[in-house]
């Protein structure tokens, strides 16, 4: 019986995936290969583009969001309501898929002509700046919905009230400050390629072998689904670029699972959010946004992947100690070892992770493009030995499946850029009207005087501003919002400038699990069928870290490893850790039995002190943790 209930769970949870893919249109036969023809072609662009072109720059980014654009008038129908017919793309879409091609067309052709003209621009590209604009937006509302159409018409408006028409298209569509500015180039040379890298990943296995990973791991153990939830979230998301995504590829495996083990649906839901969202922020990839930052911060990868490990470390040790007390809290057990995958079976497929070795180690030592073309190389000829070795296929038979694998790693890598790029040029557009009308010198201003130089009131002000600004926002758009409106105004005010951007980028992503638009913790909801603000509630408090650690090291950038020695170091993670656990325990209100409420204040007042740095809140946190594990545990024993 209980089998049967699973498998309904779980084809539940396959239903509502494939309704998510289900947002494009349709495509059988000719026309299918037609398009799967262009999006690989796309892909291949990408990779020309990043290693080989020696084109203008504005003649390479006009030529990409043009073939976004394009693409995107061919696979997204205009509302999700209207009924779709296998092999049918409506006349309109055709005149505006072409039109796309003939607006960009006129930026790359005349590339040299804008470029010298600047904002002396003549009534035909008003017009045709006009209309790219239109075109994007609508682009940007199809692949990824409303809240950021919303946000950067809004921003246009007010670019409109404070410049002319003539500049405003100038900076927006013709300049490298707006739709072809800073996320687009970003895009182009990092992204894209990472996120093609990310497809070949998930058709070579590497997404399997994470969970294969996790489950035998952490399955068995007190509350095992919720753990395995946690483990492979975090190593699928961290590549994934998208926290919806990443709910909704590994959520319809491990909320059924959740939920069979006994956990409530609306807490199954919220774990699955909460550790999809964080695989954002955790290294070496943090959903794209890490090469981003190169650009912000003016910093090394290395620099900013070393020192984003221990926020994303506490991060996950949040939500993971939060699920085994709940688990504990309920009585849960783990999955029976019967019905896992043995470590040791896990183990033989180890070679699975050389593509993200190679991908690292290329990194830092190579530059990016490179790093991720030959990382695509590794993770192909890995498919091959997979093939051989582990489905015993005969060698013409792998040969065979192999072109196919990589044209349907090209195809779909072609699609998840399509959409992370529209995302990059509509951000672009936000990015571009701050820097022409000079909002954030007005936000730091206006900030400033609220707080009235205070450090802690203006960190809040900032945190309210990101989660509002970051809400339904991809997670690379998110960071470019941030990074261009928020990040400034703290380091206006002192604080370090890598800090301010982790700052602002920790709260525009958990905007994804925070009330009242939390987009991760909605498709968690759907998958569990539970109620969707529930779900968010629970996902903010199981992920009260992603709150918590972006304050602490906004006031002390020690805990990014800035500006301390190896003891010191060492001596931050082991408090860190020891104070998300007195934080998580505090707000589960259980350890060794059920917290009154002046223990659950007293556990979440030591455990800040203790993620705090510094040799007099840890003697005071440590001491204080110590006493009231005694007094938990004593008390559990007499009675």
């Amino acid at each position: 019986m209980e089998i049967n209930n699973l498998k309904k769970e779980l084809s539940r949870g396959a239903e509502f995936l494939e309704n998510e893919k289900s947002k494009t249109r349709v495509f059988t036969g000719i026309p299918n290969v037609i398009i799967t023809c262009i999006l690989v072609f796309f892909s291949l662009l990408c990779f020309f583009i990043a290693l080989y072109s020696l084109f203008d720059t504005k003649i390479n980014r006009a030529a990409f969001v043009g073939l976004i654009v394009f693409c995107i008038f061919l696979l997204y129908p205009a509302s999700k309501r209207l009924k779709k017919r296998v092999n049918h793309i409506p006349i309109y879409d055709l005149l505006l898929a072409a039109l796309s091609l003939v607006i960009y067309g006129y930026v790359v052709f005349n590339c040299q002509q804008v470029i010298s003209l600047s904002t002396r621009l003549t009534q035909e590209m008003i017009i045709i700046g006009i209309i790219g604009l239109i075109l994007t937006l609508e682009a940007c509302r199809r692949a990824t919905g409303l809240p950021i159409v919303i946000v950067s018409t809004c921003f246009i408006l007010y670019a409109l009230s404070k410049k002319s028409l003539r500049i405003v298209i100038s900076y927006l569509f013709f300049s490298n400050d707006g739709v072809l500015g800073i996320p687009i180039n970003a895009c182009i040379s990092f992204i894209a390629l990472f996120v093609i890298f990310g497809s070949f990943l998930e058709r070579t296995g590497i997404s399997d072998f994470f969970i294969d990973f996790a489950n035998s791991v952490a399955g068995h153990t007190v509350g095992g689904p919720a753990k395995v939830a946690v483990i492979s979230s975090a190593l699928c998301g961290m590549v994934s670029g998208s926290s919806v995504g990443n709910t909704v590829t590994t959520g319809s495996i491990t909320i059924p699972l959740m939920k069979k083990n006994g956990y409530k649906s609306e807490f199954a839901g919220a774990v699955e959010a909460a550790a999809s969202t964080g695989g954002q922020i955790m290294p070496p990839i943090m959903g794209a946004a890490a090469f981003l930052m190169i650009e912000y911060t003016n910093q090394q990868y290395t620099f900013i992947a070393l020192r984003a490990c221990l926020p994303a470390l506490l991060y996950f040790a949040g939500i993971f100690i939060s699920v085994h007390l709940e688990a504990k809290k309920l009585g849960l057990k783990g999955i029976p070892k019967s019905e896992l995958p043995s470590f040791k079976q896990v183990a033989k497929s180890w070679y699975l992770i050389l593509p993200l070795i190679v991908l690292t180690y290329l990194i830092i030592t190579s530059t990016m493009p490179k790093a991720a073309y030959y990382a695509i190389i590794v993770a192909v000829l890995l498919s091959i030995v997979h093939g051989i070795f582990n489905k015993k296929s005969p060698i013409p038979h792998v040969a065979k499946s192999t072109p196919k694998l990589i044209i349907d790693s090209l195809a779909s890598g072609a699609q998840s850029v399509i959409s992370v790029g529209i995302a990059c040029a509509v951000a672009g557009i936000i990015a571009g009207v701050i820097t022409s009308t000079g909002m954030t010198n007005k936000l730091t201003a206006a900030i400033s005087n609220i707080s009235n130089g205070n450090m802690m009131i203006a960190m809040f002000l900032t945190m309210i501003t990101c989660i509002i600004l970051g809400m339904g926002v991809p997670t690379t758009a998110t960071y470019v919002i941030m990074a261009t409106t928020c990040a400034p105004i703290l380091v206006k005010m002192g604080m370090n400038i890598f800090a301010a951007h982790m700052f602002v980028f920790y709260f525009g992503i958990v905007a994804d699990i925070t009330p009242p638009v939390a987009l991760a913790a909605y498709a968690g909801s759907a998958i569990a069928e539970t109620s969707p603000m529930k779900t968010a509630i629970h996902a903010t408090l199981i992920a009260i870290a992603g709150f918590i650690v972006p304050y602490i090291f906004g006031l002390d950038p020690a805990l990014l490893f800035i500006d301390t020695s190896t003891v010191q170091v060492i001596m931050i993670i082991i408090t860190s850790v020891a104070g998300i656990f007195c934080v998580s325990a505090g707000i589960r209100g259980y350890l060794f039995r059920n917290m009154i409420v002046i223990e659950r204040i007293l556990f979440i007042l030591f455990g800040l002190l203790l993620i705090r740095p510094g040799m007099i809140t840890d003697v005071i946190g440590l001491g204080g943790m110590a006493l009231l594990i005694i007094l938990q545990h004593s008390i559990k024993v007499k009675a």
